[in-house]
């Protein structure tokens, strides 16, 4: 249904004991707001974690290299497609494309992006996915442009989804959110590059061609060959 370049999240069972420990670190930390670290020291990877928050409370996520946002403010965004270029707070209904811009860091290094994550909805209303794509600069690639970042929780009030994009006869549903209104973090967490589970498999791509990746990823098409 979708070229290989897409990446399944990976599978992960979560025994009962790891649910509570989830959920002794987790209902504290949203009861008590205020964008509070959540002292993560569990043997279980982050990612299950943030997985697992998902699937159970209503949150936005927000990945920045800025560790300390007490409030989140529209801003002007710059995106190929019209939902991504609004004057907003952007977020991601899914917690691992958040975590991606998290650790990659475009402070210290000049790159650019191409990132998605997608759920299809088929013809009989079956919903597959999550897939992940994750880009950056060829040229920076090799250099390891990473960082450890925050992964801030958000309240998911005020936030809108993207509206699905018909594929054939299924819809594609991105994970981006955004809000028009400013909002602040009910927590945080730390994220170091092993904490991404996709790390090994973040592609490279050619500054000069985002329009062509970008067309590709909206058709489905093969991930453009090398110039």
């Amino acid at each position: 249904m979708l070229p290989d370049y897409w990446l399944p999240r990976p599978s992960a069972a979560i025994d009962p004991a790891t649910r509570a420990a989830f959920d002794a670190l987790l209902d504290p930390a949203l009861a008590a707001g205020g964008g509070a670290p959540i002292p993560y020291d569990l043997p279980a990877p982050k990612w299950q974690f943030v997985c697992y928050a998902a699937e159970r409370h209503d949150l936005a996520w927000h990945g920045s290299g800025v560790p300390d946002i007490a409030l989140f403010e529209p801003r002007q965004a710059n995106d190929l497609n019209d939902f991504g270029n609004q004057k907003a707070v952007y977020a991601a209904s899914d917690p691992l494309w958040a975590m991606f811009f998290a650790i990659v860091d475009r402070d210290r290094y000049p790159l650019s992006v191409t990132n998605a994550c997608i759920r299809l909805t088929d013809e009989a209303g079956q919903v597959h996915g999550p897939f992940y794509v994750f880009s950056v600069s060829r040229t920076a690639l090799p250099r390891q442009p990473w960082r450890t970042g925050t992964l801030y929780l958000l309240p998911r009030a005020t936030f809108q989804d993207q509206p699905p994009i018909p594929f054939g006869s299924s819809q594609v549903h991105i994970a981006q959110l955004a809000s028009f209104v400013p909002v602040r973090p009910l927590a945080r967490l730390t994220i170091t590059p092993a904490d991404f589970p996709f790390l090994a498999q973040i592609r490279g791509h050619d500054d000069e061609r985002l329009a062509e990746y970008a067309a590709a990823l909206q058709a489905g098409a093969p991930w453009p060959a090398d110039a």
